[in-house]
C-alpha cells in the first residue's frame, strides 16, 4: 500500500523458494504428505501475500501447533489492500515427499526430499530438473492468475581455471539452457511470464554452505575458502553464451 500511494503505477511484488514437489509414489499416502508440505513451504506466504487472507488449510497447521494468530481491527482489511502485483520466485530444483521416514533424503538439495530416480543430479547432489520449473510455473499461474517473475535460477558448482586463464563451464550452459528452453514452453501453456533474472552474474560466498567454492556465476572471481586468490574477476564460457542469449531475447540459445 506505501507503495502504491508514493506511485500508483508502482508493480510491487512478493519473493519465496519454490520448492517443486512430487509424491515419491502414487500412494495417497505421499499424495497427501506432499500437498502438506507443498501447502506449507510453497504456498502459505504466497497465499497471504497475493490473496489477502490466511488460507483455510492453516488453521489446522495453527491449531495443531499451538499457534494462535491475534488479530486487532482492521488487519483483514489491510491484507486484503495489499496484495501484490505479481508473484516472483527462486527455482534451482525439485525433489520427491515421502510418508515413509525410512526413505533416504537428498543430501545436496536444500530442500529436503528424497531423491527423484528419473532426474541427473549435480555434482553438489542438487536434482537438475528443468521441466520441474515449466510445471511450477503452471501451478503458480493457476493459482493466482497474476503476472509471473522469476527472480533466481542457477547452479552451483565446483568451477576450475585453466592454465589460460579460461573457465569452461558447459554444465552450467546445458542447466540454464535447459530451463530457459521451459520458461518458453510455460509461455506456450499461457502463463504470463514478466522476467527472468539468473543467479548469479558474479561468484559469491554461497549463503546455502557459507563457501566461496560452490560457484554460479557468470564471472570467476580469484578467491577461495582458505582466502588465497587476488580477487581478480575471468568470464566464464557460460558469460560469453548468456550474453548472446540476452542479445536475441532468447532465441539464440
Amino acid at each position: 500500500m506505501l507503495g502504491h500511494s508514493i506511485n500508483p503505477d508502482f508493480k510491487i511484488g512478493c519473493m519465496q523458494i519454490f520448492a517443486c514437489a512430487y509424491p515419491l509414489t502414487c500412494h495417497p499416502d505421499d499424495v497427501i504428505q506432499t500437498m502438506e508440505e507443498d501447502h506449507i513451504f510453497n504456498y502459505f506466504t504466497s497465499d497471504v501475500q497475493c490473496r489477502g487472507k490466511y488460507p483455510a488449510y492453516m488453521s489446522r497447521y495453527f491449531k495443531e501447533h499451538g499457534i494462535r494468530i491475534q488479530m486487532e481491527k482492521g488487519d483483514e482489511d489491510i491484507l486484503k489492500q495489499g496484495t501484490v502485483d505479481f508473484h516472483s520466485f527462486s527455482y534451482y530444483t525439485s525433489s520427491c515427499k515421502s510418508a515413509d521416514p525410512k526413505k533416504h533424503r537428498g543430501d545436496g538439495n536444500i530442500i529436503d526430499g528424497v531423491p527423484n530416480p528419473y532426474l541427473a543430479t549435480s555434482e553438489l547432489g542438487w536434482q537438475i530438473d528443468p521441466k520441474g520449473l515449466r510445471y511450477s510455473l503452471n501451478q503458480i499461474y493457476d493459482r493466482y492468475q497474476l503476472p509471473i517473475m522469476i527472480v533466481e535460477n542457477g547452479l552451483g558448482a565446483r568451477d576450475h581455471m585453466t592454465e589460460d586463464g579460461s573457465i569452461h563451464d558447459d554444465y552450467r550452459i546445458a542447466y540454464l539452457k535447459g530451463h530457459i528452453e521451459q520458461m518458453h514452453e510455460a509461455i506456450c501453456d499461457g502463463v504470463e511470464l514478466i522476467g527472468y533474472t539468473p543467479w548469479g552474474c558474479i561468484d559469491l560466498v554461497s549463503a546455502s554452505t557459507g563457501e566461496m567454492a560452490k560457484r554460479y556465476g557468470f564471472i570467476y572471481v580469484d578467491y577461495h575458502d582458505d582466502g588465497s586468490g587476488n580477487l581478480s574477476r575471468h568470464p566464464k564460457d557460460s558469460y560469453h553464451w548468456y550474453k548472446k542469449v540476452i542479445a536475441s531475447n532468447g532465441e539464440e540459445l
